[in-house]
């Protein structure tokens, strides 16, 4: 137990530095922290799919199509979404939302597959719920706090980062949803190599958008030095910090702790990203969270683990009406 949830730990301080490359490289734009952490894993990924080549041969063209939505929608513009909301309304609230994201995702899954798993007793589940929007409620009063404090405000700018935080989030609700579906069906495949075929596809995509954003910024005639930025070396580091601790190694680490904790405790242990998210946040900013933060900080947890442990109820198949015998 104690081995698992230190992998589960490690894990959720590597996944915590995803939320601030975006801050320590504030003047890089979002679209070249997505395409960078991506181009970087994908390169990851290779000598991997060189390890499970035999599982990935075994692949059809059908699902090369599918890990490449998967790529697309669960890495690249998940990362957009969430690198843009951070740029734009600071780290503490789109962190707070992606919190939010185990139990947004377990509600999802309720409401679309209740017939199989069961369903979520909404009198159980709403008091969590209410406690997590208590906290987003509290640290966004916070936040907005600190906002109208400033001299150049951007109260626009702040609304749209929540807004793109929310985007972030439907992107990693669809994800595992759909990928969960793709490992039901192919029950003979290989997990791992089936992740690998997504850091495989990720490859090709982060390239692609990479050259896009060197020809738009140079027909858009961008005052900014592509291909690597204004700080070479700290962006090439960055990225490099990210792909393998954040995209690899935290996820191994996560794989660890899953095969030794119970399924349940390991859904509750997912908030070690939030809070690490959220320390190295306020540690750029050099100061501690303010009370109604570090208040919004406890609801979001204490909310998240009343609602993992809410459990579905199995749903009662239908009566069939007897058959009637045949009229004379």
């Amino acid at each position: 137990m104690w081995i698992g949830t230190l992998y589960a730990l490690a894990a959720g301080l590597m996944w915590g530095l995803v939320f601030v490359g975006p801050l320590l490289l504030p003047e890089y734009p979002a679209a070249l922290h997505t395409v960078g952490r991506y181009l970087a894993f994908g390169l990851i990924a290779l000598p991997l799919a060189w390890a499970d080549r035999r599982a990935l041969a075994q692949l059809s063209r059908a699902d090369w199509i599918e890990a490449l939505k998967l790529a697309a929608i669960g890495n690249l513009l998940y990362y957009l979404f969430l690198s843009s909301a951070i740029q734009r309304a600071g780290g503490p609230l789109p962190t707070m939302l992606i919190g939010t994201l185990p139990v947004v995702i377990a509600v999802c899954a309720n409401l679309r597959d209740n017939g199989r798993d069961g369903r979520l007793p909404w009198p159980r589940l709403v008091p969590p719920l209410l406690v997590i929007a208590a906290g987003i409620a509290c640290v966004n009063q916070a936040e907005f706090a600190v906002l109208r404090a400033q001299a150049d405000a951007d109260v626009g700018r702040y609304a749209l980062g929540a807004l793109l935080a929310v985007g972030a989030v439907v992107c990693w609700t669809w994800y595992p949803l759909r990928n969960a579906d793709w490992l039901r069906a192919h029950p003979d495949r290989s997990p791992r190599a089936w992740a690998t075929a997504q850091g495989v596809a990720t490859l090709p995509l982060a390239l692609a958008g990479y050259a896009l954003l060197w020809g738009g910024m140079a027909v858009g005639g961008a005052e900014f030095d592509m291909p690597l930025g204004p700080r070479p070396l700290a962006f090439i580091g960055l990225m490099l910090a990210i792909g393998l601790f954040a995209s690899w190694l935290g996820t191994l680490c996560w794989n660890q702790a899953s095969q030794r904790l119970p399924t349940a405790l390991v859904g509750q242990l997912i908030v070690f990203e939030t809070l690490a998210a959220l320390s190295y946040a306020f540690m750029l900013r050099g100061e501690w969270p303010a009370p109604l933060v570090l208040a919004g900080i406890a609801l979001l947890v204490a909310g998240v683990i009343a609602a993992l442990r809410v459990r579905p109820e199995r749903v009662p198949a239908p009566v069939s009406a007897p058959d009637r015998p045949p009229a004379p």
